[in-house]
């Protein structure tokens, strides 16, 4: 096992390869053997990204997409609706813009559903 790497995560050196991934038993965690172990940690979204690949920032405006049903309510956000001056959160189910909409009030979207404007 001369080519054996050691996991970027917790250092062990008890790291096995399958296929194209290294795993490591001890904190199961998974990595590509071309990335280069930590380097491959990164995540491809250097920040919150648009339905078209747009980086946001706190501040923008953006453009709904598609119709969106408001949850708990019979009310809608029509799709074109602009949103003007968003507040990026760190969201665990999805839901990372904070914004206020005219006639609907404060609300969340995910940003899959928003284009810059």
């Amino acid at each position: 096992m001369d080519n054996a790497m050691n996991c970027p995560k917790c250092n062990s050196e008890h790291t096995y390869q399958d296929r194209g991934l290294w795993v490591c038993p001890e904190c199961a965690h998974e990595w590509n053997a071309e990335g280069g172990g930590a380097g491959a940690e990164t995540s491809p979204e250097a920040g919150v990204r648009d339905a078209h690949g747009n980086v946001l920032a706190d501040g923008d405006s953006v453009i709904v997409i598609k119709d969106l049903k408001v949850k708990g309510s019979s009310s809608t956000v029509k799709g074109g609706t602009k949103v003007r001056n968003i507040r990026l959160t760190d969201a665990t189910d999805g839901h990372n813009i904070a914004c206020k909409i005219d006639g609907i009030g404060a609300m969340n979207l995910k940003s899959e559903f928003v284009k810059k404007a």
